[in-house]
């Protein structure tokens, strides 16, 4: 492999105005965030796989929100009761991950925050519920199963998965 030098930073490339980080940060960084973060394409692979996937799904929102539609196999815990009912329904042992409503929602990383502080591991469901639905994954309401066909801008039509 031939190294370069790094880009330099030009007033007039706005991509490049700031430099790239070092591959040393960069690989910190990515590292970081898939430590944190979980795609929910892996996550419905995880559940749809036979035997244990190792972690719970948590829905941190509002009941109205639940009956409206929620993964199947979740568990209810709306952030506002994580302190007074995480600990009788959730395992500190296995770890969680959380989701809320998508991307432009935060609900489900103030859940985190608070699953975290009181001592549990925890990966935040990039996309939320929103992406699930989106990619086309089976999910749940309060009159039962459903399931949207795929959303060509998130998830492959003719694939079993993305290849990412």
């Amino acid at each position: 492999m031939v190294m370069t030098s790094p880009p330099t930073a030009t007033a007039d490339h706005p991509v490049l105005r700031v430099p790239p980080a070092s591959p040393a940060a960069a690989a910190a960084y990515f590292g970081a965030s898939l430590a944190f973060h979980a795609d929910v394409s892996d996550v419905a692979s995880a559940l749809a796989a036979d035997g244990d996937p190792g972690f719970v799904v948590l829905d941190s929102r509002s009941t109205a929100s639940w009956d409206q539609g929620h993964i199947p196999g979740a568990v209810h815990l709306p952030t506002a009761l994580i302190p007074e009912q995480a600990a009788a329904l959730l395992d500190p042992a296995v770890p969680v991950v959380t989701y809320c409503w998508g991307p432009g929602c935060n609900g489900a990383a103030r859940a985190a925050l608070a699953l975290a502080q009181r001592g549990f591991h925890v990966k935040e469901m990039l996309g939320g519920f929103e992406y699930w639905v989106r990619e086309g994954f089976a999910y749940e309401t309060w009159e039962g199963g459903e399931r949207r066909a795929a959303d060509p801008l998130t998830a492959p039509v003719d694939a079993a998965d993305c290849g990412c």
